[in-house]
């Protein structure tokens, strides 16, 4: 599949005045700058982040009435719920909260509502589960803000709700007494991007300071609030790169019992990244709210005994290999379906449906979807009396609203700019079908239809040395709005030593004066002819370290290739100033 490749413009004077100040390459400031950072002292802060520069969780709308409310059942022996959703995000927060209370207090419990029975966030269930079981205050972690209804009928119960949450708030909030999230309008807390782990990470610091804990209390949790950042996919900027920077320490260093065993089953013996978090723990923790019950993920995360936390982990290892196989199967029939239908490649989106998919992966259906066929999609199946499944985006379309054009054809609907779920009734399904395409084609430009690499910088192969890949290391933990960089190659030709591995991957030497570098690239077998004529080509790439058997090296890992002699504008190029968050 063709792609597009867009080379941010920069301020070539802040770059040059970044450069005089720090002393390095201009390549690393002018990336810098692209995002964001463009003096020595928020370069200092973004190299060197530090847990003092964490903000106070006071400066939080409502953390005072939480904790006096919390205080207040203390002292008066109530019994406490921890609340929280079923994926990584909600099952860390209930870990950490409950832990922390646990410290301190005896009388709390845990409640983790099950995917299919009770759906995402507060449930009637989980409440009257808490009114039999005599819990006459709920902390509810990564949901709630919406629970307007649910929270009131707690409310009639004489069940009191502290809600801790980061997705967007409606109009109406809910009846809580008190709502910890820094998206609310009036909130004057000064960093807005927390996860849901991270809203409670600030409660459980809050309630240390207020009980005299030792200042160190709250940072026992990081390894899982890393894990959470990681999983929900936050932007890893301001206090969420401190969070993720120290959380990732905790986790190379003496992570809880349940992580440590997760990672021992992945067979991880390196030093563990954040993408080790995003591609080892968060399928692992996920699938278990996917395939069954997301409450031993919970049990995993509070595990001290590291028997016991890898009987745990091996439950979950074994719901994600259950998960990675209904996947495979379905994305395998889905695609099957798309390639008999004629018409699919003149349609703006796909929208697949049958009735006997697993519920708890047509989300991942739908992604790996995108990377076949680069099109807002959605993949259905049968869930009750109705259709039920879950839509994926492409980068920069907005799905939700596509999906609200389509309202008078659904029962239910919910989700964001990226990603989205819903409900119909089955004779709806031709019907919604054909106005979500509809909808699509008229709404959406043209080059979102082709997949796009945002490239940070141009380099040449001389730019590549240990000095440089140090620097770029350090730039680590990657996440959203500071992404590992992407480099584009001009102009380098193979060697003769390129060749297929396993047949889809690519291993190669390139050259470019009299340099050499060797490259991988995985998943391009279909782009090998490129290389092996011997022209000039042009490629786009990461740089990493290559460890075989002790010795280290740098070598490239390639994106995508394009040849230099190509007729188009730029070689294919295209340059636009990128939107930068400063």
């Amino acid at each position: 599949m063709e792609k597009r490749w867009t080379l941010p413009q920069w301020d070539e004077n802040k770059v040059l005045q970044l450069q005089a100040s720090l002393k390095v390459n201009r390549v690393i400031c002018q990336i810098l700058v692209q995002r964001g950072i463009d003096t020595y002292d928020k370069a200092k802060q973004f190299f060197r982040p530090q847990l003092s520069d964490l903000h106070s969780p006071w400066l939080m709308k409502d953390m005072e009435k939480a904790v006096e409310r919390i205080m207040l059942a203390f002292q008066k022996n109530e019994n406490i719920l921890v609340y929280g959703d079923y994926d990584v995000d909600g099952t860390t927060s209930v870990a950490c909260m409950f832990q922390f209370l646990q410290s301190i207090y005896p009388k709390v419990g845990f409640y983790i509502p099950h995917r299919y029975k009770e759906g995402y966030g507060i449930s009637q269930l989980g409440i009257d589960y808490a009114n039999e079981h005599n819990y006459s205050l709920i902390i509810s972690l990564d949901c709630g803000i919406k629970s307007v209804e649910l929270i009131l009928y707690a409310q009639n119960l004489n069940i009191d709700f502290i809600v801790c949450d980061h997705h967007l708030p409606d109009n109406v909030l809910p009846p809580a007494v008190a709502i910890l999230n820094p998206k609310q309008s009036n909130c004057n807390y000064p960093y807005k991007d927390l996860c849901g782990c991270g809203v409670g990470f600030k409660l459980i610091t809050a309630l240390s300071e207020k009980l005299q804990l030792p200042e160190t209390a709250p940072f026992e949790y990081l390894d899982l609030v890393a894990c959470a950042i990681a999983a929900d996919i936050v932007p890893i900027t301001g206090e969420n790169r401190v969070l993720a920077y120290y959380g990732l320490k905790k986790v190379n260093e003496k992570p809880c019992a349940g992580i440590k065993a997760l990672l021992q089953l992945a067979g991880m013996q390196k030093e563990v990244r954040i993408n080790n978090l995003v591609f080892i723990i968060a399928p692992r923790v996920n699938a278990a709210g996917r395939m069954d019950d997301a409450k031993k993920a919970v049990q995993l995360f509070i595990e001290k005994d590291i028997t016991t936390a890898l009987q745990l982990a091996e439950m979950l290892h074994n719901d994600n290999t259950d998960r990675k196989e209904a996947d495979s199967s379905i994305t395998a029939e889905a695609l099957a379906l798309i390639e008999e239908d004629e018409n699919h490649i003149h349609k703006c989106a796909t929208v697949v449906y049958k009735e006997h998919w697993h519920k708890g992966v047509v989300g991942i259906v739908a992604s790996r979807l995108i990377e076949k066929h680069y099109k807002p999609t959605i993949v259905l199946t049968k869930s009750g009396h109705y259709i039920t499944g879950s839509a994926r985006s492409v980068a920069g379309f907005n799905l939700y609203e596509a999906i609200y054009a389509c309202k008078d054809y659904l029962i239910g609907y919910g989700g964001h700019f990226a990603a989205a779920g819903l409900t119909l009734k089955a004779e709806n399904l031709h019907a919604f079908s054909n106005a979500f395409e509809n909808v699509v084609k008229q709404t959406i430009h043209p080059n979102l239809l082709i997949p796009e690499i945002i490239i940070d910088a141009a380099i040449e192969l001389k730019d590549i040395t240990q000095g440089f890949y140090s620097i770029i290391s350090q730039m680590e933990p990657f996440g959203p709005e500071n992404m590992q960089p992407i480099f584009m190659l001009k102009e380098v030709t193979d060697t003769g030593y390129s060749k297929i591995v396993k047949n889809e991957h690519i291993r190669f030497v390139i050259k470019q004066d009299k340099l050499t570098i060797t490259g991988i690239g995985f998943n391009m077998a279909h782009q090998f002819h490129l290389l092996a004529n011997q022209n000039p080509v042009n490629l786009v790439c990461t740089i990493d370290e290559n460890d075989y058997m002790g010795e280290k090296n740098l070598q490239i890992r390639v994106i995508d290739i394009k040849s230099a002699h190509k007729n188009l504008t730029n070689n294919g190029i295209t340059y636009h100033q990128k939107n930068v968050q400063t």
